[in-house]
């Protein structure tokens, strides 16, 4: 493993020069101690204090293991903008994996850390937008929505990832011509959740599904609930990139799923005129955020059940998650991620290769 300075320098301590405790040895607990199940400051130091024999083979610790209250200080004062950075150096060691995975799909899309409000205040949790890569599943940057500016965040998050060669895919919030531009310019190509939000696109997008045949695919699944059936058609969007001054657009998709007698409807636009499997490849890659990423992070690491709330703490903490499910994944097995986290408790050799992964 390289030196645990190598892993953290790269982000800013906020602390007084004169801080007791080494900002770097603090960061590698925290990332060690959510590897291992941790779900709180008071776990990090629980978890410093339990394997600090562990530690001190590469951690000088001349104060011992910081407190819990210590930890929480360093996470409400740390910088979540730079923090965030480190998702994204992260998945540049990947190399051609990653590559492979952003000549797929990039789902772009919110969260709120549910019980991380404040006191009166459990209408307004703390909101965020992660960019994931389907392919690879990884999480490629983070920003906080401040004030529940989910679509500020979302143009955010875009500028900090490469998303050339790429298609990026997000619900009907973020299906509007500011987005569409931006993508454009990153140069890669989008399909968006066209919703009533739109009124007017969504009016000449049936017109032009009424009036055109296109082109069509269907595709049936079985699930324990029954068989599930999807049909997707993709035409051509005629004027309307013009008309609605909507950068890239060039196809309407239509996705009807059928399943217990029931049938449902959802549109897209799409800056290019995909064939329908590609178009049904690419909706079924977004649906891998919920349960790739959030589902994740609310199962296994119980972001949803978290408390922290104060200043920078639910998004530092929230990075550190997406952090340590990144490192989780990057190690090719037949485990679960469950099975992942639990090995890596109990196996420090396990726990060492896993921040190998971030050389």
């Amino acid at each position: 493993m390289g030196s645990k300075h190598d892993l953290f320098l790269e982000v800013s301590d906020p602390r007084a020069e004169n801080a007791r405790h080494d900002f770097c040895d603090m960061m590698f607990i925290a990332l060690s101690a959510v590897l291992c199940g941790a779900e709180s400051c008071a776990d990090m130091a629980l978890f410093g204090r339990s394997k600090e024999k562990f530690l001190r083979q590469f951690l000088d610790l001349p104060y011992g293991v910081p407190s819990h209250d210590t930890f929480s200080r360093l996470f409400r004062a740390i910088d979540p903008v730079e923090f965030s950075g480190l998702l994204e150096r992260f998945c540049k060691a990947f190399g051609s994996a990653l590559r492979k995975g952003a000549a797929g799909v990039i789902a772009i899309d919110g969260k709120a850390c549910r019980r991380g409000y404040d006191a009166g205040k459990m209408h307004v949790p703390p909101m965020s937008v992660t960019a994931w890569a389907a392919g690879v599943r990884l999480s490629l940057g983070y920003v906080a929505a401040e004030h529940g500016g989910e679509a500020a965040a979302a143009l955010e998050v875009l500028q900090l990832v490469d998303i050339a060669g790429a298609t990026v895919t997000a619900d009907a919030l973020h299906c509007h011509r500011t987005m569409a531009g931006v993508i454009c310019e990153g140069g890669a190509d989008y399909v968006l959740t066209l919703k009533g939000n739109q009124p007017g696109l969504l009016r000449d997008a049936r017109t032009e599904l009424d009036a055109k045949k296109g082109r069509s695919a269907a595709r049936e699944d079985r699930r324990h609930s029954g068989p599930v059936m999807r049909r997707v058609r993709v035409v051509s969007a005629g004027d309307m990139a013009q008309k609605h001054d909507f950068p890239g657009l060039r196809a309407i998709i239509v996705l009807e799923t059928e399943t217990g007698g029931q049938t449902s409807e959802r549109l897209f636009l799409a800056s290019r005129l995909f064939t329908p499997r590609e178009a049904m490849h690419i909706i079924r890659a977004h649906w891998d955020i919920e349960n790739g990423l959030h589902w994740s992070l609310d199962v296994t690491l119980k972001e949803d059940e978290a408390r922290a709330r104060k200043d920078n703490a639910p998004h530092n903490l929230a990075i550190l998650r997406r952090l340590a499910l990144n490192l989780a994944r990057s190690v090719k097995d037949k485990n679960s991620l469950r099975a992942t986290f639990k090995r890596a408790a109990w196996d420090d050799a396990f726990l060492l290769k896993l921040f190998a992964q971030m050389r």
